[in-house]
């Protein structure tokens, strides 16, 4: 397809080369993109980078964590702030409709605890092929670098789009520019601006799944130990708030992993809020009972062993020492020597170990950008915007955000392509 340029003061004089301009090639933008070049549109997809979905291809640490096998109810309860907006998009395109579309498309899927689904050869490289593969194949003329710097409105609808050097004319255009996460993969968020300055609000962004920074100094002794099965409960200003079960990694700086994760975004806006505490629980599958007899056998087992030697086989060794920093508990005193009192301070310290979050680690470090284009501006039914016709957006630049699993990813394909079918109709009208 040969490329015709449009400029400013031919803008509406001729026809349009384009029916729909996708900004952004990445999750959501290629899917809309190949979606409406699927049904007949002229497809122009802009990129900034030299590359296309370059934040697709290093997610789930290059892996790629598609989507998840949970249903639409189980699905719309993992997102913040309203996972509501997401329902008729997931009606028209869900996990399994993503599933066959990648199998379909050279790419075989496994699932994995806790019904996460990845590729099977765990190359997210191979997801940007697949999406790649079916932007051409929908005759789309893909543009990289190519930053947009103006969507053009007249009379409350699109005309088309602007670039340093360019303007592309055509009666729909697609957001899908990201958020402001990962920046060097060309997330920097544009989208945000972009939508501003055509009336949109933008609702704060802040960094979301993101690893938070802690206050205790014994810390930074545990980087890289992993913590399973445990469950971690936050308390603000000593309210209790949310609890995750499952796994966590202490790092140089503080904490990280799934529900650490799951959790940062609640953390991220309580720290306005007030002190900020994480209370772990080492064994919650144990009642504070159980947990206190299983105490008493270890110590009629080893009377002659000393704490120290005993807690070994109740806990990771490099936590050992965290348990026994402190004066309520001697570390040197034998199986047959700890008084019930004693007894009470260790399982106070295995159901409510606390740590003090200091902060969180910079946007940049962030999976997902929390905040962007209120959604209440966004047609959940077409993806189209509120305040401008013929303007849709999907993917990340929505204040819409899910936990870890495979929800963001999901949400970003089933808006996208949503986004492409809508965008495509009304051009095609």
């Amino acid at each position: 397809m040969n490329i015709v340029i449009d400029f400013p003061s031919r803008i509406g004089k001729g026809p349009p080369v384009f029916d729909v301009i996708v900004i952004g090639a990445g999750a959501s933008g290629m899917m809309a993109a190949g979606r409406a070049g699927e049904l007949g549109a002229r497809v122009l997809l802009l990129e900034k980078m030299s590359r296309a979905g370059l934040k697709l291809g290093i997610t789930g640490k290059g892996r790629c964590n598609l989507t998840n096998e949970g249903d639409i109810p189980t699905f719309l309860k993992k997102y913040y702030p309203d996972g509501r907006f997401l329902r008729n998009g997931f009606a028209r395109f869900f996990n399994q409709d993503l599933i066959r579309f990648f199998e379909e498309r050279g790419v075989p899927l496994t699932v994995e605890r806790g019904g996460r689904v990845f590729p099977r050869s765990g190359r997210a490289l191979d997801v940007v092929s697949a999406l790649l593969r079916y932007v051409q194949q929908g005759g789309v003329r893909l543009l990289k670098e190519r930053a947009v710097r103006e969507i053009l409105v007249r009379d409350g609808s699109v005309l088309g789009v602007r670039t340093a050097w360019e303007t592309f004319e055509a009666p729909s255009v697609i957001l899908a520019c990201g958020g402001a996460s990962y920046p060097r993969t060309g997330s920097t968020g544009d989208g945000y601006a972009l939508a501003r300055r055509v009336g949109h609000r933008i609702v704060p962004i802040r960094p979301h799944l993101v690893p938070l920074e802690t206050e205790e100094p014994w810390v930074q002794g545990l980087q890289g130990l992993a913590l399973k099965n445990v469950s971690v409960t936050v308390w603000v200003g000593g309210r209790k708030g949310p609890s995750e079960f499952g796994e966590m990694l202490f790092t140089h700086f503080g904490v990280s992993g799934p529900i650490i994760l799951t959790l940062s975004g609640f953390v991220v806006d309580a720290l306005a809020q007030g002190k900020v505490e994480l209370a772990l629980n080492l064994k919650p599958a144990l009642t504070p009972d159980q947990l206190d007899q299983r105490l008493q056998r270890e110590f009629r087992a080893h009377p002659h062993k000393t704490l120290k030697t005993i807690l070994t086989f109740l806990l990771p060794k490099r936590l050992v020492p965290v348990f026994l920093d402190r004066p309520e508990v001697s570390g040197e005193k034998k199986g047959h020597q700890i008084t019930a009192l004693e007894r009470k301070r260790l399982l106070h310290l295995f159901n409510n170990l606390r740590l003090t979050v200091k902060g969180h680690r910079p946007l940049e470090e962030a999976i997902v950008t929390a905040g962007g284009v209120a959604v209440k501006e966004v047609n959940p039914l077409t993806m189209e915007s509120r305040i401008v016709r013929g303007l849709y957006l999907c993917g990340e630049v929505l204040d819409i955000q899910g936990q870890t699993g495979g929800y963001n990813l999901q949400a970003a394909f089933s808006t996208g392509r949503l986004a492409g079918e809508s965008a495509a109709r009304r051009a095609l009208a």
